[in-house]
């Protein structure tokens, strides 16, 4: 155990990096854009361009990876993304910072999906669970660590445009130094509609819905916060806020969720975000300590939100199908973090800062309630069937292939379940 965890520090290192820059880059072009009098509508289109990219990288990339080799690739596509995070602070124009958020979710998603790939080649069936946790909470630390490096500079230099693009320089070294083998070509994840929705009606719509609501946020968090008056450093506190109450939220969700029926979970869960929102919507609070609670229990419930209904999917779909549905719900999950801030960067134009929990609100209530409708329909698989929930990172912070890394996604023992979408379900095609 320990001689893999070695085998693989000079990868975590680079991750760590990676998403420094990642987190720092993505708070500080909204902020400066806000700054610098950008519309909700164009800040929006900021996060709709990166998650498009994002996407696209995770269907297109793999061919360029294989044509260049890993390391080649990996180095190639870092580079864009440093050079790009310069020339943000270089040339600050609207119409150049949506395109180059497009370039930088592109080669995201390469970047990650070889370190994750890598990882995957050195990790043994006894180190992959602690590999797998050790890289989603270093993608966590990254991301947040690098929003709070917005409050030690000053937004409107260059500067933390720099100190982005040294990140991404530093995350290209470990892997380059790194004298790990050269893993196996990326693996093939499709996104079949049909059968996601057959598979499960609750998790289609509800990840989709999520996908929404968490890129409106992700995207123009920092825009509201701009706008409803808090300094850089209490945007980047309400930022973290978010992400670490998601984060302290998993297990007792995922306890929850273990023991009755998943939808109602995210029925409660969703319905909690929704009131929260609407609070934050109606009440506009000014005071700055109301403002960070409300926010704590919105990212609390809405980052659970994700896990939750991957796990509900996999419930009803054989264990040899965890990539599948897996890989599936997060590129679907990608497509609702592209709409969510094209709608919400308008809504926040026309309505004010505060509108932006109005799309929220109304993407957390549609979550709860066909939630609870689809309970009404469709037995749930009994407690003793089911898989055990296991947290996972949402879409734009992780590729499908990480979600080789997952214990659950290993071969079968001998004499294990096999078959095809839906096989759980008792042939019961979905309602």
């Amino acid at each position: 155990m320990k001689q893999n965890l070695i085998s693989v520090l000079a990868l975590l290192t680079g991750t760590l990096f990676l998403f420094l820059g990642n987190g720092l880059h993505s708070l500080l072009m909204p902020m400066r854009g806000t700054s610098e009098g950008y519309s909700e509508t164009v800040m929006g289109f900021f996060g709709t361009s990166w998650a498009g990219g994002f996407v696209l990288g995770c269907i297109f990339a793999r061919g360029l990876v294989k044509r260049m080799g890993h390391v080649r690739a990996f180095s190639g596509f870092i580079s864009i993304i440093a050079i790009t995070a310069l020339l943000t602070g270089i040339v600050v124009e609207p119409n150049f910072w949506i395109l180059s958020r497009a370039v930088t979710g592109f080669s995201t998603a390469a970047t990650s999906m070889i370190i994750e790939s890598w990882l995957n080649e050195r990790a043994s069936n006894e180190s992959r669970g602690m590999i797998f946790s050790l890289y989603i909470s270093i993608t966590l630390i990254g991301v947040v660590g690098g929003q709070m490096t917005v409050a030690f500079s000053d937004i409107h230099t260059p500067i933390l445009f720099m100190i982005a693009g040294i990140y991404y320089c530093v995350a290209m070294l470990p892997t380059l130094i790194s004298t790990a083998q050269t893993p196996k070509p990326l693996n093939e994840v499709s996104l079949d509609l049909t059968a996601l929705y057959k598979n499960s009606p609750v998790s289609f719509i509800g990840i989709l819905l999520v996908g929404i609501a968490n890129g409106a946020w992700g995207t123009l968090g920092a825009v509201f916060g701009a706008k409803a008056g808090l300094s850089a450093g209490d945007i980047a506190l309400m930022m973290t806020i978010t992400i670490f109450a998601g984060a302290a939220m998993q297990m007792p969700a995922g306890r929850m969720s273990d023991r009755m029926d998943r939808r109602y979970v995210l029925a409660i869960l969703s319905g909690i975000a929704c009131l929260a929102g609407f609070q934050m919507f109606v009440l506009e609070p000014a005071n700055v300590i109301v403002l960070l609670i409300l926010i704590g229990v919105y990212g609390a419930t809405a980052n659970a939100l994700y896990p939750i209904a991957v796990a509900h999917a996999n419930d009803f779909a054989k264990p040899s199908e965890f990539m599948n549905v897996s890989g599936g719900l997060l590129l679907l999950y990608g497509i609702g973090t592209v709409i969510g801030p094209s709608v919400g960067g308008p809504v926040m134009q026309y309505f004010g800062p505060y509108a932006l929990f109005g799309v929220t609100t109304s993407a957390h209530i549609l979550i709860a309630a066909y939630a609870i409708i689809r309970s009404k329909l469709r037995a749930p698989i009994p407690v003793g069937e089911r898989d055990a929930y296991s947290s996972v990172s949402s879409g734009t912070q992780t590729t499908p292939e990480s979600l080789a890394l997952n214990p659950r996604s290993q071969p079968l023992p001998p004499g294990g379940e096999e078959g095809s979408f839906g096989a759980r379900d008792a042939g019961a095609e979905a309602t």
